[in-house]
């Protein structure tokens, strides 16, 4: 019904059937009552050559070129039928209409419902007044009654173009329907064996009479193969907008750098395993794993006090969802907040590989005007040092090979701790350090990849990942304990001009 009330809608098809009787009735009754058009309930649909189709008619493409519905012909067909019939009967019949005539012109399937919105008549008079159309099909239904309204239109002149009609069954009355469309002047083939040989000596007697033109045929452009069928058969290959190298989906057992799922739980490759595998595309060893995991650990929170932490505090506190909690303390991570580990791991390797004595290097730095990354703690001092710095490198002068990197940083500590008892090697500086001896110690990575990955951003990405677990404990401990917004206290400002 809101389509029928839209102004610039006068055709309506509905594709539904068995809707209710009463319901349908509206509907028919509103679009008279507007001079509109409904085709159907239950119908498949409907198709002007050429032009545009409605619903399934027709089907594919190839059925549209194989019918000659690419171009308009003389014919007008309209038919009646169960929904589930329809289009198969629909389909052969304007495949019959194509081999015997010039083509349809237009075609409608009127659906099977007791009260379709417009009839087999109703059509047929619309045909009758479009000049393009010079012989008219129909098709009944068994027990159809629309006929005789047809045999009306006949009778009476309303109808003047020749019919060609088929209808199995009896209609109301002591009459066949055929016998009586028959008597009105149409052609009836007695069954549908011969209903395509009527058709066809009707069709060529009005040629014979000069009464139809036959359109001129046209060649249709070729039909594109579609994609999928032509990649299957190897005709093409489609271009692809993704590369992946890490993950694959498609089998029965997903992948992780090719190793299937159930592997990696079956070996026990653990967070840092699966991580060795997404980031680095290959198995490192169990030190290795065990020391991205001892990181994750270590770096998952430093209490609500860090930026990253604050900042997530006071958005759990706004009452905002989770991921907008999480990433408003992730945007804090940066030169000042746990993402100098890709700079210090840059900076610390170069020196080193230059044959840069700490001091040398230090002060090199401070001629540049840059900060060293990976020293310097707001908390921490010479006194006071990280704990987790501790575990890391104590784990790395245990279990790694080589440790070259990670003691040129602590040289570098050692002669910043001159100058300032708080510039100490902190979390980022550790981690950076020992991240380039696991690269170099392992043998599994050649020096181009190793600058690659801390170019990338590899390194800070462990820190990201790790205070993430934090960040979302925080959100959840925030709501946890039902905090009210936050607004933070007067006395801890200083107001000035």
């Amino acid at each position: 019904m809101c389509a029928l009330k839209q102004a610039t809608i006068r055709v309506v098809a509905v594709m539904g059937e068995g809707l209710a009787e009463a319901e349908t009735k509206q509907l028919i009754a509103y679009a008279r009552s507007n001079n509109k058009v409904i085709i159907g309930p239950g119908t498949v649909g409907a198709i002007q050559a050429g032009a545009f189709k409605i619903g399934d008619t027709s089907v594919t493409i190839h059925n549209i070129i194989h019918c000659k519905l690419y171009r308009p012909g003389s014919v007008g067909f309209v038919s009646k039928s169960v929904f589930e019939f329809q289009g198969e009967t629909f389909n052969e019949l304007c495949n019959i209409i194509s081999r015997v005539t010039d083509g349809i012109y237009e075609a409608i399937a009127i659906g099977g419902d007791v009260c379709p919105g417009s009839t087999l008549s109703d059509h047929v008079l619309r045909f009758n007044n479009i000049p393009q159309i010079k012989i008219m099909v129909v098709v009944g239904e068994e027990d159809g009654c629309d006929e005789y309204s047809i045999v009306e239109a006949l009778k009476q002149g309303k109808v003047s173009k020749p019919v060609v009609a088929w209808v199995s069954g009896r209609c109301a009355g002591p009459l066949k329907s055929e016998a009586a469309l028959r008597d009105a002047g149409a052609v009836v083939p007695t069954s549908y064996q011969t209903f395509e040989a009527a058709l066809k000596e009707t069709f060529h007697n009005l040629v014979e009479e000069g009464k139809i033109t036959p359109v001129k045929e046209i060649t249709p452009p070729p039909i594109p193969e579609d994609l999928s069928s032509a990649i299957k058969s190897g005709k093409v290959r489609a271009p692809t907008h993704i590369i992946s190298t890490i993950s694959d989906e498609r089998g029965e057992d997903q992948c992780y750098g090719g190793v299937s799922m159930s592997s990696i739980i079956e070996k026990g490759y653990g967070v840092g395993g699966v991580i060795s595998l997404l980031w680095f595309k290959r198995s490192l060893p169990h030190y290795c794993t065990q020391f991205i995991e001892m990181c994750i650990m270590l770096c998952a929170d430093h209490g609500p006090c860090a930026s990253g932490a604050h900042n997530t505090i006071v958005t759990a506190r706004a009452g905002k969802d989770l991921i907008s909690c999480l990433v408003s303390g992730l945007l804090t991570i940066g030169p000042r907040f746990g993402g100098a580990i890709d700079d210090a791991a840059r900076y610390f390797k170069d020196a080193h590989d230059s044959g840069l004595r700490a001091y040398e290097f230090v002060e090199g730095m401070k001629k540049k005007g840059i900060r060293v990354p990976g020293i310097g703690h707001r908390v921490k001092n010479k006194d006071r040092k990280d704990k987790r710095v501790e575990l890391l490198q104590k784990f790395a002068r245990t279990h790694f090979p080589c440790v070259k990197y990670m003691e040129y940083a602590v040289e570098v500590e050692a002669y910043t701790l001159s100058k300032a008892k708080n510039l100490i090697l902190n979390i980022d500086g550790a981690i950076g350090s020992i991240f380039l001896d696991l690269f170099a110690g392992s043998g599994m990575f050649t020096e181009q990849e190793i600058d690659e990955i801390v170019k990338i951003g590899y390194l800070n990405g462990f820190f990201v990942l790790a205070r993430s677990i934090g960040l979302i404990g925080h959100t959840f401990d925030q709501k946890r304990l039902k905090q009210p917004l936050y607004r933070h206290p007067w006395e801890d400002v200083v107001y000035t001009t």
